[in-house]
């Protein structure tokens, strides 16, 4: 499991990459990446093209990052899942909460 983040030098932009398993086991440096973020505005993208597994632990983690975009009228987008990350935020119809691009 990992977790980077880059903060844009406008501070307006996060990029989050997780890389191999998306689980529990993330869940402290995921949250780390944004939890000091307060920028009105912020655009959180979670590059998940290296992510190889999620579960539903990694489903509340993004709707936590959800929550905290919102707070601060931001946006969160996901980037390239593979087809079984995909298949579970299809699933979890993560769609409706989320833009999913591939």
């Amino acid at each position: 499991m990992s977790v980077t983040a880059i903060t844009s030098d406008d501070k307006k932009t996060v990029d989050i990459h997780v890389a191999e398993q998306f689980d529990y086991s993330a869940h402290q440096s995921f949250r780390e990446a944004y939890r000091f973020v307060d920028q009105p505005g912020t655009l959180f993208r979670v590059n998940l093209s290296k992510a190889t597994y999620m579960d539903s632990s990694a489903l509340g983690m993004i709707l936590l990052l959800k929550e905290h975009a919102d707070s601060l009228s931001g946006k969160v987008v996901l980037f390239q899942p593979n087809s079984a990350v995909n298949k579970i935020l299809s699933i979890a119809k993560f769609d409706q909460f989320v833009s999913i691009e591939a």
